[in-house]
């Protein structure tokens, strides 16, 4: 069954950026609509199944809100993606918690929009294997509970089990903001993989390393589980001076936990060494005091091979002699003679009168 996207916006521009950039999906499931104002996008959802609806804030006619909860009125199971680029403190608010399930501030960021698409409509494939097994479903609800249980234990917020992309592969709670996690996971996932960049080079079999962010709604607490996975916990007061290393022993308690469970599955990744680049490879291999020998240039070896016979040293000996007799004395400046030359002119002073 295909997934119906209402574009809205006054702004044919936008409409086009949008739509494009839903086009590079390349998801034949997905029949993308465009409205250029939220009359004519109540209409488009009277005649047509809409499963997301896209909108600007401010609307002929009407402001995005007001044409959501139309929607929703014919429609409730609409997902909403909010667009603005306002920023009033009141219609900000207004817009947090409207119920929308992503908000986003022009210039949009086109890959956290597509990756609210692609999550809110089901249109990624889940990294965990098929499995239909009573034990396999007891391991995936094993995560669940232990991300349910530290939560409570820690008292934190929120607790994520991510992978490299930021896409949220389990969870217990919610951040304060549900509208922005989208975009907050994603810059997350950036660090993320920023980090295993450094953990490889650093030569690191295990990734250990931990990202803290202290204040704002939330204290952040990010811990890689391998190259594949990571843990984010969320709270209040659990990154600071005094808690943060009992938050750190906990959170490596729980990737033990969770690792297992995701080794159980067969899904987990090992943080590989790199690979040397050739030229390393051939500096290693090569001698103390000896360079690699490159092997001759194309163009140089087709000539060789056309020679019609080998040159003597001899003869070559006394090619780089006439040549030098020939150019001795030359100066590459127009104006300015070599004293042999000065002498045949007459330039120089007798000899005979010395």
């Amino acid at each position: 069954m295909g997934h119906g996207i209402l574009l809205v916006d006054d702004q044919r521009d936008i409409l086009r950026l949008l739509h494009s950039t839903l086009d590079t999906l390349k998801n034949s499931e997905l029949e993308i609509f465009e409205s250029p104002s939220g009359e004519e996008a109540l209409l488009e959802v009277g005649r047509r199944n809409i499963d997301m609806l896209v909108a600007d804030y401010l609307l002929p006619g009407m402001t995005g809100i007001e044409l959501m909860h139309k929607v929703r009125a014919k429609n409730p199971e609409v997902k909403v993606v909010l667009i603005s680029g306002m920023t009033d403190r009141k219609a900000r608010d207004e817009m947090l918690n409207a119920g929308a399930v992503a908000l986003f501030d022009k210039p949009i960021p086109l890959a956290d929009f597509l990756d609210v698409v692609e999550r809110n409509l089901g249109l990624v494939r889940t990294i965990f294997p098929p499995e239909s097994d009573v034990k396999s479903e007891a391991r995936r609800s094993r995560i669940s509970d232990l991300l349910a249980n530290f939560r409570q234990d820690i008292k934190a917020q929120a607790v994520f089990l991510l992978n490299e992309r930021g896409m949220v592969m389990a969870r217990a709670g919610d951040l304060r903001d549900s509208s922005m996690e989208v975009s907050l996971l994603s810059a997350l996932s950036a660090i993320f993989g920023a980090g295993m960049k450094v953990a490889k080079f650093n030569r690191q079999e295990i990734p250990v390393q931990y990202f803290v962010f202290n204040g704002g709604d939330h204290d952040l607490l990010l811990i890689p589980i391998d190259t594949t996975y990571s843990l984010l916990l969320a709270g209040n007061g659990i990154t600071n001076r005094e808690n943060l290393p009992d938050t750190i022993d906990a959170m490596l308690a729980l990737r033990k936990e969770v690792e297992r469970s995701l080794r159980s599955m067969g899904v987990t990744a090992e943080l590989k060494e790199q690979k040397p680049s050739p030229a390393a490879s051939a500096k290693q291999k090569a001698k103390t005091g000896e360079l690699p020998a490159a092997p001759p240039a194309p163009e140089m070896e087709a000539l060789l091979k056309g020679a019609k016979k080998k040159v003597k040293q001899d003869e070559m000996d006394d090619f780089w002699n006439k040549a030098a007799e020939q150019h001795a004395g030359k100066s590459t400046n127009p104006e300015v003679i070599s004293y042999e030359q000065a002498r045949k002119m007459g330039l120089t002073p007798d000899e005979k009168k010395k």
